[in-house]
Protein backbone atom coordinates (compact mmCIF):
# COMPACT_ATOMS: atom_id res chain seq x y z
CA UNK A 1 0.00 0.00 0.00
CA UNK A 2 1.32 3.22 -1.08
CA UNK A 3 1.55 6.40 1.09
CA UNK A 4 0.58 9.35 -1.21
CA UNK A 5 0.34 12.34 1.69
CA UNK A 6 -1.65 14.18 3.25
CA UNK A 7 -5.38 13.01 1.61
CA UNK A 8 -7.90 15.23 4.41
CA UNK A 9 -9.12 17.67 2.08
CA UNK A 10 -10.20 15.66 -1.61
CA UNK A 11 -11.04 19.26 -3.17
CA UNK A 12 -9.30 20.17 -6.27
CA UNK A 13 -7.07 23.10 -6.08
CA UNK A 14 -6.54 25.94 -7.95
CA UNK A 15 -2.67 25.99 -7.28
CA UNK A 16 -0.38 23.39 -7.51
CA UNK A 17 3.79 23.57 -6.59
CA UNK A 18 5.90 22.18 -9.20
CA UNK A 19 9.36 21.03 -7.34
CA UNK A 20 12.40 19.97 -9.33
CA UNK A 21 15.84 18.65 -7.85
CA UNK A 22 19.57 18.36 -9.07
CA UNK A 23 21.46 15.60 -7.54
CA UNK A 24 25.32 13.99 -7.55
CA UNK A 25 23.34 10.89 -9.00
CA UNK A 26 20.46 9.04 -9.85
CA UNK A 27 20.46 5.99 -7.26
CA UNK A 28 18.95 8.26 -4.76
CA UNK A 29 19.48 8.66 -0.92
CA UNK A 30 20.43 5.29 0.24
CA UNK A 31 18.87 5.81 4.42
CA UNK A 32 15.28 5.21 4.83
CA UNK A 33 16.16 5.03 8.37
CA UNK A 34 18.52 6.36 10.52
CA UNK A 35 18.86 7.06 14.59
CA UNK A 36 18.15 11.13 13.69
CA UNK A 37 15.31 10.33 11.85
CA UNK A 38 12.82 10.27 15.25
CA UNK A 39 14.14 13.64 16.15
CA UNK A 40 14.01 15.14 12.57
CA UNK A 41 10.76 14.41 12.76
CA UNK A 42 9.89 15.31 15.83
CA UNK A 43 11.40 18.52 15.72
CA UNK A 44 9.03 19.27 12.24
CA UNK A 45 10.24 22.63 10.75
CA UNK A 46 12.79 23.43 13.48
CA UNK A 47 15.88 21.39 13.06
CA UNK A 48 18.43 22.26 15.10
CA UNK A 49 21.44 22.59 12.75
CA UNK A 50 23.90 21.41 14.95
CA UNK A 51 22.25 17.38 14.66
CA UNK A 52 23.81 17.21 11.11
CA UNK A 53 27.34 18.77 12.04
CA UNK A 54 29.23 15.60 12.48
CA UNK A 55 27.19 13.88 9.62
CA UNK A 56 29.16 11.83 7.35
CA UNK A 57 27.16 12.42 4.30
CA UNK A 58 29.03 9.52 2.42
CA UNK A 59 26.45 6.98 4.02
CA UNK A 60 23.50 9.13 2.42
CA UNK A 61 24.16 7.77 -0.70
CA UNK A 62 23.09 10.66 -3.90
CA UNK A 63 22.46 13.67 -2.24
CA UNK A 64 20.07 16.82 -3.70
CA UNK A 65 22.46 19.74 -4.30
CA UNK A 66 19.98 22.06 -5.70
CA UNK A 67 15.93 23.07 -5.23
CA UNK A 68 13.54 24.88 -7.38
CA UNK A 69 9.90 25.30 -6.78
CA UNK A 70 7.48 27.07 -9.31
CA UNK A 71 3.58 27.63 -8.66
CA UNK A 72 0.84 26.44 -11.33
CA UNK A 73 -2.30 28.71 -11.08
CA UNK A 74 -5.07 26.90 -12.94
CA UNK A 75 -7.72 29.85 -12.85
CA UNK A 76 -5.47 32.14 -13.91
CA UNK A 77 -3.50 29.98 -16.54
CA UNK A 78 -0.14 31.43 -14.41
CA UNK A 79 3.08 30.11 -13.18
CA UNK A 80 5.25 32.11 -11.76
CA UNK A 81 8.53 31.40 -9.33
CA UNK A 82 8.84 30.31 -5.63
CA UNK A 83 12.18 29.19 -4.16
CA UNK A 84 15.16 28.30 -5.65
CA UNK A 85 18.15 27.01 -3.54
CA UNK A 86 21.73 25.26 -4.02
CA UNK A 87 21.82 22.79 -0.63
CA UNK A 88 25.36 23.60 0.85
CA UNK A 89 27.07 20.68 2.89
CA UNK A 90 30.42 20.12 4.38
CA UNK A 91 31.82 18.12 1.31
CA UNK A 92 35.29 16.86 3.76
CA UNK A 93 33.29 13.60 4.05
CA UNK A 94 32.29 13.00 0.86
CA UNK A 95 34.16 9.87 -1.33
CA UNK A 96 35.88 10.90 -4.88
CA UNK A 97 32.96 9.97 -6.72
CA UNK A 98 30.82 12.26 -4.88
CA UNK A 99 33.19 15.44 -5.83
CA UNK A 100 33.38 13.89 -9.58
CA UNK A 101 29.36 13.99 -9.91
CA UNK A 102 27.78 13.94 -13.18
CA UNK A 103 26.24 17.36 -11.94
CA UNK A 104 29.47 19.58 -11.71
CA UNK A 105 30.87 18.12 -14.39
CA UNK A 106 28.06 18.76 -16.82
CA UNK A 107 26.28 21.93 -15.50
CA UNK A 108 26.44 25.27 -14.52
CA UNK A 109 26.68 23.75 -10.53
CA UNK A 110 30.20 23.95 -9.18
CA UNK A 111 31.15 21.73 -6.14
CA UNK A 112 33.06 24.84 -4.33
CA UNK A 113 29.15 26.24 -5.03
CA UNK A 114 27.73 23.64 -3.10
CA UNK A 115 30.35 23.51 -0.40
CA UNK A 116 29.76 27.71 0.28
CA UNK A 117 26.26 27.50 -0.14
CA UNK A 118 22.83 27.71 2.98
CA UNK A 119 23.35 24.21 4.90
CA UNK A 120 20.77 21.57 4.24
CA UNK A 121 18.73 22.22 7.59
CA UNK A 122 18.51 26.05 6.62
CA UNK A 123 17.24 24.31 3.02
CA UNK A 124 14.88 21.64 4.59
CA UNK A 125 13.14 24.48 6.82
CA UNK A 126 12.63 26.37 3.88
CA UNK A 127 10.83 24.17 1.94
CA UNK A 128 8.75 22.69 4.97
CA UNK A 129 7.27 26.21 5.19
CA UNK A 130 6.08 26.27 1.90
CA UNK A 131 5.40 22.45 0.82
CA UNK A 132 3.31 21.74 4.32
CA UNK A 133 -0.35 21.04 3.63
CA UNK A 134 0.11 22.28 -0.03
CA UNK A 135 -0.86 20.15 -3.12
CA UNK A 136 2.51 19.16 -4.84
CA UNK A 137 3.92 17.17 -7.61
CA UNK A 138 7.40 16.92 -9.81
CA UNK A 139 8.06 15.38 -13.70
CA UNK A 140 9.25 12.27 -12.23
CA UNK A 141 7.64 11.67 -8.82
CA UNK A 142 9.77 8.50 -8.48
CA UNK A 143 12.88 10.26 -8.79
CA UNK A 144 12.53 13.39 -6.94
CA UNK A 145 10.06 12.23 -4.11
CA UNK A 146 10.38 8.28 -3.76
CA UNK A 147 14.45 8.32 -4.63
CA UNK A 148 15.00 11.65 -2.35
CA UNK A 149 12.88 13.73 -0.48
CA UNK A 150 10.55 10.69 0.95
CA UNK A 151 14.23 9.83 2.41
CA UNK A 152 16.50 10.54 4.69
CA UNK A 153 17.65 13.01 5.59
CA UNK A 154 14.80 14.98 3.77
CA UNK A 155 11.49 12.96 5.51
CA UNK A 156 9.23 14.92 3.59
CA UNK A 157 6.32 12.34 2.92
CA UNK A 158 3.11 13.10 4.49
CA UNK A 159 3.90 17.11 4.81
CA UNK A 160 2.04 17.90 1.32
CA UNK A 161 -0.54 15.97 -0.68
CA UNK A 162 0.92 14.50 -3.71
CA UNK A 163 -0.58 15.12 -7.16
CA UNK A 164 -0.65 12.91 -10.38
CA UNK A 165 3.28 13.04 -12.13
CA UNK A 166 3.44 15.43 -14.76
CA UNK A 167 5.31 12.47 -16.74
CA UNK A 168 2.61 10.55 -16.40
CA UNK A 169 0.00 12.42 -18.28
CA UNK A 170 2.85 13.48 -20.70
CA UNK A 171 3.46 9.96 -22.01
CA UNK A 172 -0.39 9.96 -22.84
CA UNK A 173 0.09 12.68 -24.84
CA UNK A 174 3.01 12.53 -26.22
CA UNK A 175 2.26 8.81 -27.29
CA UNK A 176 6.45 7.61 -28.09
CA UNK A 177 6.45 4.00 -29.04
CA UNK A 178 8.19 2.05 -26.41
CA UNK A 179 10.12 -1.17 -26.81
CA UNK A 180 9.35 -2.46 -23.02
CA UNK A 181 7.05 -5.52 -22.89
CA UNK A 182 4.01 -4.25 -21.03
CA UNK A 183 4.57 -0.70 -21.84
CA UNK A 184 2.53 1.35 -24.63
CA UNK A 185 4.35 4.15 -24.50
CA UNK A 186 7.90 5.31 -23.40
CA UNK A 187 7.99 8.08 -20.51
CA UNK A 188 9.65 11.36 -22.61
CA UNK A 189 12.23 13.50 -21.79
CA UNK A 190 11.09 17.00 -20.01
CA UNK A 191 12.50 18.62 -23.06
CA UNK A 192 10.63 16.49 -25.14
CA UNK A 193 7.55 17.03 -23.45
CA UNK A 194 7.73 20.98 -23.31
CA UNK A 195 8.36 21.13 -27.12
CA UNK A 196 5.76 18.83 -28.01
CA UNK A 197 3.12 20.29 -26.07
CA UNK A 198 4.53 23.58 -27.12
CA UNK A 199 5.33 23.06 -30.46
CA UNK A 200 8.56 25.40 -30.39
CA UNK A 201 6.89 28.10 -28.53
CA UNK A 202 8.49 29.24 -25.05
CA UNK A 203 6.29 29.74 -22.78
CA UNK A 204 8.16 29.14 -19.73
CA UNK A 205 10.81 31.88 -21.42
CA UNK A 206 13.57 29.24 -20.99
CA UNK A 207 15.27 30.78 -23.83
CA UNK A 208 19.34 29.72 -23.39
CA UNK A 209 19.31 29.69 -19.56
CA UNK A 210 21.66 27.48 -18.54
CA UNK A 211 20.08 23.52 -18.37
CA UNK A 212 20.40 21.14 -15.94
CA UNK A 213 19.35 24.06 -13.17
CA UNK A 214 16.41 23.37 -10.54
CA UNK A 215 14.39 26.24 -11.36
CA UNK A 216 14.74 25.93 -14.82
CA UNK A 217 13.53 22.75 -14.97
CA UNK A 218 10.37 23.17 -12.36
CA UNK A 219 9.23 26.18 -14.27
CA UNK A 220 9.08 23.92 -17.50
CA UNK A 221 7.79 21.30 -16.08
CA UNK A 222 4.99 23.68 -14.71
CA UNK A 223 4.59 25.45 -18.01
CA UNK A 224 3.97 21.28 -19.21
CA UNK A 225 1.50 20.85 -16.38
CA UNK A 226 -0.41 23.55 -17.07
CA UNK A 227 -0.54 23.21 -20.86
CA UNK A 228 -1.75 19.36 -20.57
CA UNK A 229 -4.46 20.42 -17.95
CA UNK A 230 -5.58 22.98 -20.57
CA UNK A 231 -6.01 20.65 -23.10
CA UNK A 232 -7.53 18.36 -20.85
CA UNK A 233 -4.89 15.78 -20.49
CA UNK A 234 -3.64 16.55 -16.94
CA UNK A 235 -6.21 14.60 -14.37
CA UNK A 236 -4.65 16.02 -10.63
CA UNK A 237 -5.83 13.35 -8.45
CA UNK A 238 -5.22 10.59 -10.97
CA UNK A 239 -2.58 7.99 -9.29
CA UNK A 240 -3.10 5.35 -12.11
CA UNK A 241 0.09 3.92 -13.23
CA UNK A 242 2.07 5.54 -10.23
CA UNK A 243 5.89 3.90 -9.64
CA UNK A 244 5.27 1.31 -6.81
CA UNK A 245 1.38 1.07 -7.37
CA UNK A 246 0.47 -2.43 -7.03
Amino acid sequence: MVDFGTFSDFSLPDRILVLDTETTGLKGGRLESHPLMERLLRSSQDVPDEVFNDMDWSMCGDLVVEVGLCEVDLVAHTVREVYSSLVGYDITSWTDEMRSAWIFENSYISLDEVAGARPFTEVRRDLVEIIRGRHLTTYNVQFDLDRFLYRFPWNLKGLFTECRDIMFSATDYCKLESTRPGQEYRYPTLEHAYENVFGGSDPAGIGDDPGHRALVDAKAAAHVLLGLHDRGCYDILDYSGRHGRA
